[in-house]
């Protein structure tokens, strides 16, 4: 069926027109305690505020508005936990409830409007709830991903001085609980703040051990609470921070505001996803990442969507097949995942056999984010899907896409490797070394001019100059997205990967996600990373990791010697890429994201330093292994 022309460039001129009519316009939709005193004001803060003087409240906006229009019937949250075993659904009005009571019990606990409440929980529905009962009460929540360890818990601990933890007894991983109560013991001992109170989840299949005068029951705590009512704050106050990795030993708080966020996310739904009231979306990530934040808990629930969370995997719980099968139980009209996800999807089942063979009729359309989609994983997924196939690219830092497909406005013509256009609020351009303009075509630094649109970060916590140092004076008047790219003639983005990942080869700028492309179009290859590792003559040569799909039995040099030709065959030899190793796994994180730097420093004789989120740490062995063969 063809798509209907897009109505995209109307809606951007419109907001380059008059950005704060614009945006007015997009907050009308917004129900506010009071209306702000101006749109953006240019003196607040490193690039300005969005809607100071306003006051609202985004957990009556995400849940007691809907029941007020009488929708509190209707379902807000689906759990699906193939790890657990278990499904639940809770209308509007359920979840309305337990948030109101959570409020309440955090309330009794002395928490009130700016104090932090630190979420260590795993994908259940009580995560959810409880950052919705911490903007309800205008607690600032700092979700970290369940399972960190604990040094890097302790570390998030002391920089957010939480008052009170809410945490799960343990967490769920294919074969294996994680406890958590021994991390969270461990990393308060580590900590030089201590919360006054934590409140735990207690899981049936690993309960934890309460610490007596500290610790208290969650459930036991909602069911005696008074149900809090929500309390009208300021636009420009923090509702969040969520931690992310910087180059240095303190923890990144990018903070994000309640004003501005709202707006932004509402408008999203419709406009990028094209989805409304009573739709069903899932988002296929965890609530510790930014994506989580944003769809699968604010944005959904902002628009009156149905938002289904998933504790399980792509492939092995229990096949395969999984997402079909979550599709079809919940009638699921939009997906938003990770190309990873994809690619092990694509690994287990190149035909897609497992994945279709659920009724997938109502799932209308993929949308793509938290790494760029190498081309042949995003044109598989259009063919075994038939369905339109949306990239686009966002940051921890911008809380929504930079760069999109418009689905509500009519969808532009399929270009896999495209992030698509800039979204109305980001004027995105690439500069030169020096801050200049590119023209169309031309490779550089993607970087957007300030103001920052509502949603984005407005600080670093407690963090002002470390803001405006990693983002803001690179280039003066612009926030560096730290990403490389170009913007074609047709005004869509290729985002090419980390500037760092720009390598020089003798003389010559050259994209390891340009060489990345070459290696996954291979018939064989699954998946694949490329990073540039020192060389004395040309300062940087490419060196290339594949994992091969299954079932292929062919010898890896016979398949090394291929993909080494067909990058000399795409890109030339000033590529100069002659190395290229099979190995069995790349080491990622756990939302999906490749560990490139880490293989980096191994390739350059350096120790791999990798992350607290690394999904399997043995993974980088087998990269140590592969490069100690050169």
């Amino acid at each position: 069926m063809s798509q209907p022309e897009s109505r995209y460039a109307e809606v951007y001129r419109a907001w380059q027109c008059d950005p704060e009519a614009w945006w007015a316009e997009a907050a009308s939709a917004i129900s506010w305690h009071k209306i702000w005193d101006r749109v953006l004001d240019p003196a607040i803060g490193p690039y300005g505020a969005w809607f100071p003087g306003g006051l609202l409240n985004i957990s009556e906006n995400c849940l007691d508005r809907h029941v007020a229009a009488g929708r509190g019937a209707e379902t807000a949250l689906i759990w699906d936990s193939p790890l657990a075993g278990r499904n639940a659904r809770f209308t509007y009005a359920e979840l309305t409830a337990r948030v109101a009571h959570v409020a309440g019990a955090l309330a009794a606990l002395g928490v009130g409007p700016g104090d932090r409440v630190v979420i260590y929980m795993p994908m259940v529905p009580e995560a959810a709830i409880t950052m919705l009962a911490c903007a309800r009460i205008g607690a600032i929540h700092s979700v970290v991903f369940g399972g960190f360890a604990a040094a890097e818990l302790a570390a998030r601990i002391a920089d957010a001085k939480p008052r009170v933890i809410v945490a799960a007894s343990c967490g769920l991983e294919p074969g294996r609980i994680v406890a958590y109560q021994p991390i969270l013991d461990a990393a308060l001992a580590l900590s030089p703040h201590k919360p006054e109170a934590c409140l735990i989840l207690q899981r049936e299949m690993a309960p934890a051990t309460l610490t007596k005068g500290r610790d208290y029951d969650f459930l036991t705590a909602e069911a005696n609470a008074k149900p809090a009512d929500p309390v009208p704050v300021r636009a420009t106050d923090p509702l969040y921070i969520l931690y992310t990795s910087g180059t240095t030993g303190r923890p990144k708080g990018v903070v994000r505001d309640h004003g501005g966020y709202a707006v932004a996310l509402h408008l999203s739904m419709g406009m990028i996803y094209g989805l409304g009231a009573g739709d069903v979306f899932w988002t296929a990530s965890d609530v510790g990442w930014v994506v989580g934040h944003s769809y699968i808990v604010y944005a959904p629930l902002l628009a009156g969507c149905t938002s289904v969370m998933y504790e399980g995997k792509p492939v092995g719980t229990p096949d395969a097949g999984a997402f079909g099968r979550v599709i079809a139980a919940h009638g699921v009209k939009v997906l938003f995942t990770a190309p990873t996800a994809l690619r092990a999807i694509k690994q287990q089942d190149p035909e897609a056999k497992l994945l279709t063979s659920h009724d997938l009729s109502r799932l209308e359309a993929l949308f793509l984010a938290g790494e760029r989609c190498d081309p042949p994983t995003a044109e598989w997924a259009a063919e075994k899907l038939a369905r339109p196939v949306v990239d686009h690219w966002w940051q921890t830092e911008t809380g929504w896409p930079i760069t999109a497909g418009f689905r509500g406005l009519g969808l532009f013509p399929f270009k896999p490797g495209s992030g698509g256009r800039p979204a109305p609020g980001y004027d995105l351009q690439t500069l030169d070394d020096n801050g200049a303009v590119l023209p169309r075509g031309a490779s550089g630094h993607l970087a957007i001019r300030l103001p920052l649109p509502p949603g984005a970060a407005p600080t670093l916590w407690q963090n002002e100059a470390g803001f405006r140092t990693a983002y803001l004076s690179d280039f003066p008047g612009w926030y560096r997205t730290g990403d490389a790219g170009m913007i074609d003639a047709d005004g869509d983005v290729w985002v090419m990967g980390r500037t760092d990942d720009i390598i020089n080869t003798a003389g010559h700028r050259l994209s390891t996600g340009a060489m990345e492309e070459v290696l996954a179009s291979h018939a064989d290859v699954a998946e694949c990373a490329v990073i540039g590792a020192q060389d004395t003559l040309k300062g940087q040569v490419p060196v290339g990791m594949v994992v091969l799909k299954a079932g292929v039995s062919r010898a890896s040099v016979e398949i090394t010697e291929e993909l080494v030709a067909l990058v000399r065959e795409r890109i030339g030899p000033v590529a100069s890429f002659k190395q290229v190793y099979v190995v069995p796994r790349l080491p990622k994180t756990r939302s999906g994201k490749i560990l490139r730097a880490a293989i980096r420093r191994l390739a350059d004789g350096e120790p791999a330093n990798p992350p607290p989120t690394i999904e399997d740490p043995a993974a980088l062995d087998d990269i140590a292994a592969a490069l100690h063969s050169r």
